[in-house]
């Protein structure tokens, strides 16, 4: 695959329609100075991509918008996407769905993933909107997957390089939208059309070139060509890796606010310390490119002070 990558990222930061303050050593910013339920000029919306692509998840405060105007915000970045199990039950236009937590429906995203990973072309931004916010707890967490990749040492990232993981919405997902419809019918439909896939352990951004552990805890089953008990030693490493404070932000949502993040380059988790009280949040993704690794694109680690 070519890649077009974009002006290197390790210059300084400098915009001229933006404003841009960090909330985490590793990844996070908020952004202001231009709305984002405008019409934002080719200008604006550059430096916004920028921001994106150098912080990996980029905040809005209180920017409450229409499930229309988050579409057309998304489509900036490309197709807004069609949401696999929406697709599977008929649904042949991009939409934005509505994730409401209440006592009657705990938390099911306190984990670390990016999004539908158990496809072959998985999304490359996804875009939330705080519709209701709890009183207290219900933060959202983002760990930047560049920064863990840098930090491991040189000899592990060799031994990882080029190896490939299997991703399945089964059991998990299957499991969770029985129990959520009360019917297994929709899981052998799932799985037909959505048998599984092989994806690189380690990712090539297709814009930074920078590399990423592609981890997603819900839908990893295995690493090819492993013993189950290597698989899981490896993988288990990996994910108790990427969970240290020093790779993460976190959010703390106010109606309204807006996240946009980079599912290439990051993991995130919805914190279930909320419950039971309501919290409701509205999301779209826009669709991404097969995910691949490039070993003939030369490293760039995100922070070469950081690396072992």
């Amino acid at each position: 695959m070519s890649l077009t990558l974009a002006p290197s990222l390790d210059a300084e930061e400098s915009y001229e329609t933006i404003e841009v303050t960090r909330i985490g050593g590793a990844l996070g910013a908020v952004i202001t100075g231009v709305d984002p339920r405008g019409e934002l000029s080719d200008r604006e919306f550059a430096e916004v991509h920028q921001a994106l692509l150098r912080h990996e998840v980029i905040f809005f405060r209180n920017v409450p918008m229409s499930a229309d105007a988050q579409l057309e915000l998304a489509s900036r970045w490309g197709q807004p996407s069609i949401y696999p199990l929406s697709a599977v039950l008929g649904a042949t236009e991009p939409s934005t769905s509505v994730i409401r937590d209440d006592a009657d429906s705990f938390p099911a995203t306190d984990n670390w993933h990016t999004d539908v990973t158990w496809i072959e072309v998985p999304p490359k931004v996804a875009l939330l909107q705080s519709v209701v916010a709890p009183p207290y707890g219900g933060d959202t967490m983002w760990c930047s997957i560049t920064s863990a990749y840098d930090a491991l040492s040189a000899s592990m990232r060799a031994m990882i390089d080029g190896l490939e993981v299997h991703h399945s919405n089964y059991p998990q997902f299957c499991r969770g939208m029985a129990e959520k419809s009360g019917s297994w019918d929709l899981v052998p439909l799932l799985r037909e059309a959505y048998p599984g896939v092989n994806h690189p352990l380690v990712r090539t951004h297709p814009e930074t070139g920078r590399r990423a552990l592609y981890l997603a805890t819900n839908f990893q089953q295995y690493v090819v060509g492993m013993t189950e008990a290597e698989s899981a030693a490896l993988l288990g490493f990996l994910t108790d890796h990427i969970d240290q404070p020093r790779f993460a932000c976190r959010w703390s949502w106010s109606e309204g606010d807006l996240a946009i993040w980079d599912e290439r380059s990051t993991n995130h988790r919805g914190v279930s310390d909320h419950f039971p009280q309501v919290r409701e949040v509205r999301r779209c993704t826009v669709d991404g490119d097969r995910p691949f690794f490039d070993p003939s694109v030369p490293y760039r680690p995100k922070n070469a002070a950081a690396i072992p």
